[in-house]
């Protein structure tokens, strides 16, 4: 604990104030360790060495509540905003729809920003928003205007239908969205229309081209492939990037509770990368950083690229440094576990500061090396994909 003191008295030093100030924050927290008494405990058994305190880029210490016991660092927080969708994907819910979580039992605004403000406080520094379809939420203008005055959060993304995305625009970028994700799975109105059961296939490409316009770079489109269904489109979706700044995310198909999930629908990711460089033999690959979900290539002389995203086929447990919270407050560590733990419940019980980040850090703290693998999460329960935050 020691050089780490001396550390941050060094930054004061330097006429670093802010930032040592977050450091010495950090500092005294992770100092207490899990437990909330002094010394470094956890629910459980003791904080490992490595998880004490961790400092990113060697300057600043990452909160020990939010690295877990395999020194990953989650500095990349996901918050659904609500469960509703005006969509019926059918990877993502099943046809009848979910049973919604009544409202009260929904994180409020309050509760949104209060933990939003927590996490960054921690070393959280990307957040992005999910849903159901988060542009559908009356006041997602104003979450998104609060959250840009977090010190210390360099990225607010969302990951939208694109439904309602071109009319809401230009409200977005005024509060101050850095990144957007549109899912758009088919180049075909009446196929787009099977896979999501509604119509809204040109509302889509007008948001896309509006995003363009308004200078989003670069506009990263998801397209979740399935055999028999939308795979003989994968070159199109290649095609579309020649032209215009996209990054087209191919999805290899993943396992939720309704999505009637099987292997023999799945294309992997060496599959799709065949496939396309049957047509283009010079695609390169593009360099990426460490806790990138997606690898990333490149046709030469296009003006977009493309990615995989390769959650089933070649995992990335390894790197992840993501932690999720679903619409009605519950904190999940990894998208295809089924542990959760209420952060909504520790909120409305009058939990302080300190008592939210041990039940934080205990669930960090559990969480495991990597997934299962495709076949056991097949065969386990979990949320569907709209209750989870997609």
């Amino acid at each position: 604990m020691a050089h780490q003191s001396r550390r941050v008295l060094r930054l004061l030093s330097a006429g670093r104030a802010e930032a040592a100030g977050l450091s010495a924050r950090r500092l005294e927290l992770s100092a207490r360790g899990c437990g909330g008494g002094g010394g470094w405990r956890r629910f459980g058994p003791a904080v490992p060495e490595d998880r004490r305190l961790a400092f990113k880029d060697d300057v600043l210490p990452f909160s020990a509540f939010l690295t877990d016991n395999f020194g990953r660092r989650h500095n990349y927080l996901r918050i659904s905003l609500t469960e509703k969708c005006n969509l019926r994907c059918q990877y993502c819910m099943p046809e009848e729809g979910v049973k919604l979580t009544p409202r009260s039992q929904l994180l409020t605004t309050k509760e949104v920003l209060t933990l939003a403000r927590l996490f960054v406080q921690e070393g959280v520094d990307k957040i992005r928003l999910t849903g159901g379809e988060p542009l559908i939420r009356p006041d997602v203008l104003d979450i998104i205007a609060e959250m840009r005055k977090l010190e210390g959060l360099k990225t607010i993304a969302v990951t939208t239908n694109g439904m309602n995305l071109s009319r809401l625009l230009p409200g977005l970028k005024d509060a101050g969205l850095d990144l957007l994700n549109i899912s758009l799975d088919s180049l075909v109105p009446a196929k787009f229309e099977f896979i999501v059961r509604r119509k809204g296939f040109h509302k889509v490409m007008e948001g896309i081209e509006k995003a363009i316009e308004m200078g989003y770079r670069p506009v990263k489109v998801n397209c979740v492939v399935m055999r028999g269904l939308n795979e003989d489109e994968i070159l199109d979706f290649v095609s579309l990037t020649e032209t215009k700044p996209l990054d087209v995310r191919f999805i290899e198909y993943m396992p939720f509770d309704g999505n009637r999930w099987n292997f023999k629908k799945m294309v992997s990711y060496q599959e799709m990368l065949d496939r396309i460089r049957q047509q283009w033999p010079n695609l390169e690959s593009l360099p990426g950083g460490k806790a990138d979900t997606a690898k990333s290539f490149k046709v030469p002389g296009f003006q977009g690229q493309l990615g995989f995203i390769t959650s089933m086929s070649e995992n990335f447990c390894g790197s992840c440094n993501r932690l999720r919270i679903t619409a009605d407050g519950n904190l999940k560590v990894c998208l295809f576990g089924n542990s959760e733990v209420s952060l909504r419940d520790s909120l409305r019980s009058g939990a302080s500061h300190e008592e939210l980040l041990q039940v934080i850090c205990a669930a960090v703290g559990r969480k495991k090396q990597q997934h299962a693998g495709m076949f056991s999460i097949s065969q386990m329960k979990n949320r569907p994909m709209i209750l989870i935050g997609g």
